[in-house]
């Protein structure tokens, strides 16, 4: 009946192909095999178009990178005819009944094809059989750097695109322009690294079970910008240090005073390297930053080690002096400033300080004994080398002060001789 052929007609198993696929006939070829198949190797052309490059992360060894990637290839079974030679163009959703390339990313972390609105693919076969695929794709991969002399490196990364599944016998991988199928855009820009080149290349990659295989390489070079670290680690460190010369021209009485302005740059010190150190990876070598902030550490440390030999020779100095004005009964009297270098208190006034228990000098008991004991064998030579050594350490413990002002003239220079070294061996 008339009512049993309509439903024929309508039933939802027999699918009838859609106009495009009927031109296209693809229902009378198998796309499970790649053009050509048995015979030599299919070209596979390439070109690239780099949108952004997202992130770069020193941490994790990677970078981020939005590009579009488009194939070329010809499949004689996709050809149709076409009486004014016009292309169609479709989208994603024939990808899934025809043969396309199987190119992947090496060394790739993740990537994802974008599919806002849809997703973001492209297929235009032309009546000869000529196929162009695009894709928008954002990939993710590891790129393998040297940090030895950050933060005054350059970094050179690469993108790698290989097929999967076919070797050089059934697929060759090239770029379709030659080094013109790389192309970028205009305001792509980073916040730490300026680009300096994008390059193409190829290649041939070998694996032991499988053969050998083409890749293309998209090779970039980045290097970075010093003027953040320069502000951020580089200029607060030369302050520190200079910072740490002021205890010179403190008086070296002064005890408080230089003290805690030592200890206060060595912790600042610390801080900065620390906060330098937990942006970086930690790796089993020496960077650049750390050999400056390692050395500007070193002269605050040594600033604060200047101070505790001025202020030890300062003490021996006095206790002499006060030993040589020594009363009979053994009470010594001082100024309130001699007082508080012996004991560390303040004093309004004079005071009596009572010295008897001080311990005769190391030095001064075992000059006597030495003298007593080669009295009777001196010579001229040891008289003279033994009145050179007194006449040394006298002019030593009574102008100790003197350390404190070639320290004024050694630390600045000698740290200036660094950073003309430092910077003339990075940049």
């Amino acid at each position: 009946s008339k009512r049993e052929i309509k439903m024929r007609k309508l039933d939802s198993t027999k699918v009838r192909p859609l106009k495009s696929e009927q031109l296209l006939h693809i229902e009378d070829h198998d796309f499970a095999l790649r053009p050509g198949f048995g015979g030599s190797p299919i070209p596979v052309g390439i070109d690239v178009q780099v949108e952004s490059i997202d992130s770069i992360s020193e941490v994790d060894m990677d970078f981020t990178m939005t590009l579009y990637l488009r194939h070329y290839w010809k499949d004689e079974r996709l050809s149709f005819r076409s009486n004014k030679n016009k292309s169609m163009t479709f989208d994603g959703r024939l990808i899934k009944k025809i043969w396309v390339p199987d190119v992947f990313f090496v060394h790739s972390k993740r990537s994802f094809i974008h599919d806002t609105t849809v997703e973001n693919i492209m297929l235009r076969v032309y009546p000869d059989g000529n196929v162009l695929f695009s894709l928008r794709i954002t990939v993710s991969a590891m790129c393998f750097m040297d940090f030895s002399r950050f933060p005054l490196d350059t970094q050179n990364c690469s993108l790698e695109l290989e097929s999967y599944a076919y070797n050089e016998d059934d697929l060759m991988l090239y770029w379709k322009h030659g080094n013109k199928s790389l192309s970028t855009d205009e305001h792509i820009s980073l916040s730490q690294f300026f680009i300096e080149e994008f390059s193409a290349s190829s290649g041939l990659a070998f694996y032991s079970s499988t053969g050998w295989y083409n890749r293309l390489f998209i090779n970039f070079a980045l290097r970075r910008h010093i003027f953040f670290f320069v502000l951020q680690s580089y200029f607060p460190a030369m302050l520190m240090v200079m910072l740490s010369w002021v205890s010179f021209w403190i008086d070296r009485r002064a005890v408080p005073a230089r003290v805690s302005l030592g200890i206060t740059t060595v912790l600042t010190m610390s801080t900065i390297m620390t906060g330098v150190s937990a942006s970086m990876p930690q790796v089993s070598y020496i960077k650049a930053v750390d050999v400056y902030l390692w050395i500007s550490f070193l002269f605050v440390f040594l600033s604060v080690i200047e101070y505790a030999a001025v202020n030890y020779l300062t003490t021996i100095e006095e206790r002499k002096q006060l030993k040589k004005r020594g009363k009979a009964s053994g009470m010594y009297s001082m100024d309130a400033v001699q007082a508080m270098a012996f004991d560390g208190c303040f004093h309004d006034t004079d005071v009596d300080v009572d010295l008897s228990p001080f311990p005769e000098p190391c030095e001064e008991s075992e000059t006597r004994a030495s003298q007593t004991n080669i009295s009777s064998v001196d010579t001229p030579r040891l008289k003279r080398k033994r009145s050179l050594k007194g006449n040394v350490g006298r002019i030593i413990l009574q102008n100790n002060h003197v350390i404190d002002t070639y320290s004024r003239i050694i630390f600045p220079s000698v740290y200036i001789v660094f950073n003309f070294f430092y910077w003339g061996l990075y940049i």
